[in-house]
């Protein structure tokens, strides 16, 4: 951790008054961060979108531009921009309007050095932490990448583990989990860390071969064959040989062709299709599934002799509901191919993004946050993906309230100031002292709020 160096934090403070300013820079000039300042609410919008501050200072009653517009502003842009509002009118009601926009704190002038100094003091920490967070991030990224596979969680650790021990002795295996997992991803790692690496690596989607065409695909045919043969062909496996043949959605293989298949297993030999020669072929083959092969076998679809033969090794993949903890990782993986796909800077998620992917229950697993994240970074109008960004159908579906009612609109007035002042309260590190200041009420007031059992909390 020592060795990290953490990039400076960002205050820009827009206020009208140059003396406000001035007390700004001197309570928080300090190593490591570093401080703009602008008289001109206009010209402040634009440095927030040169300079991505971390921590907006913000007065409220500014000419041409007021402190709430350019709140709303600040939030659109950057939704995790800490934005702290100055004003000396200190209202409740617009107090609750600020933080509803998106502020964080509100603070009464004329504001006191210390007051200032210890208000900021917990932004800024989390604002090094989410630098630091990101680098380390970056380098977590590489370290939890495995043969162009990402993950850290136990279950994908223990696929990871799996595949550098079977790899170098597999004859056959069989990878299973649901679709969008990455079974083939699975498939082609072990051939790489196989000894058959130096051969080719043939792919076969058995679900999208024409029935009577199955056998000539992987095995071959001569001309004059069947009509419309009108030359040699080589198969998959004459294709693959010293290789590896991967059989993605195995459960679609008609009964005919598992029969042969098995034949070429167990003898490692083929027959192209309307040839009488037998020919010899040193094949790993890999199959892939997201079907349930027992009760295939129970509905005799399934050759269980075949079943056997080819799960000598079994790999389950897990679904991406099962392993949420790989989430940022899988963020940061799929937006740095989506930066250089569409030579377009995306600099990463916000964190209400971030919150609403995290609640959704991912069906199509890995693939489907790949496409959701490719659409994202399409659609995104500034450089951070933002819950605006985000599919119709996720906004939907991971939002609260999956009736298509709003949970905020639904709450009562009580409710509406519960949770206003918890959220102020973990804010302020659970100083209630702090937390009444800066609601504008009595810390008894602030008692009742938050109900009787709350009035214990320091």
């Amino acid at each position: 951790m020592s060795g990290i160096s953490v990039a400076a934090v960002t205050i820009l403070a827009i206020d009208d008054e140059p003396d406000s300013l001035e007390l700004v820079q001197e309570a928080l000039t300090q190593p490591g961060v570093a401080i703009v300042v602008t008289t001109d609410p206009e010209h402040g919008w634009r440095l927030v979108r040169e300079k991505r501050p971390e921590i907006v200072l913000l007065d409220l009653a500014m000419p041409r531009l007021g402190g709430m517009e350019l709140l709303q502003r600040i939030i659109d842009f950057d939704p995790s921009t800490d934005v702290v509002l100055l004003t000396g009118n200190y209202s409740t009601d617009c107090a609750v309007e600020a933080i509803r926009k998106g502020a964080c704190d509100y603070l009464t002038k004329p504001v006191v050095i210390a007051t200032l100094r210890a208000r900021l003091a917990a932004l800024l920490d989390g604002a090094r932490q989410r630098h630091r967070a990101a680098e380390l991030e970056g380098e977590l990224a590489e370290a939890c990448r495995f043969q162009n596979i990402v993950g850290r969680s136990p279950m994908m650790l223990e696929v990871f583990d799996a595949i550098r021990r079977v790899a170098p002795h597999f004859r056959t295996a069989l990878i299973t989990g649901p679709t969008g997992t990455g079974k083939e991803l699975v498939a082609q790692a072990l051939h790489n860390l196989s000894p058959a690496s130096r051969h080719h690596m043939a792919v076969c989607n058995c679900s999208a071969v024409v029935e009577t065409l199955f056998e000539s695909e992987l095995f071959g045919h001569v001309r004059g064959a069947f009509t419309g043969a009108t030359q040699d062909r080589m198969g998959l496996f004459e294709y693959a040989n010293g290789g590896t043949v991967f059989l993605d959605e195995i459960g679609d293989l008609p009964l005919s062709t598992q029969s042969k298949l098995l034949r070429v297993l167990q003898s490692q030999e083929i027959q192209r299709v309307g040839s009488p020669s037998v020919r010899k072929v040193d094949v790993r083959v890999v199959a892939a599934t997201n079907r349930d092969l027992a009760k295939m076998i129970a509905e005799k679809t399934f050759r269980e002799d075949l079943y056997y033969r080819l799960s000598m090794v079994e790999l389950k993949l897990p679904p991406l509901a099962d392993r949420r903890e790989d989430l940022p990782l899988l963020y940061r993986h799929f937006l740095s191919r989506f930066r250089a796909q569409y030579n377009k800077e995306i600099r990463g998620i916000t964190r209400r993004a971030q919150a609403l992917l995290s609640q959704y229950s991912w069906p199509g697993n890995v693939r489907q946050l790949e496409n959701v994240l490719g659409s994202a970074s399409m659609m995104a109008q500034q450089d951070t993906i933002d819950v605006r960004d985000l599919p119709a159908q996720i906004r939907q579906d991971a939002s609260p309230g999956r009736d298509g009612a709003n949970e905020e609109a639904l709450l009562t007035l009580a409710e509406v100031e519960h949770r206003h002042a918890r959220r102020v309260l973990e804010r302020l590190g659970g100083n209630k002292v702090r937390t009444a200041e800066a609601l504008g009420i009595s810390r008894a007031t602030l008692y009742r709020i938050l109900g009787e059992a709350e009035a214990d909390i320091d």
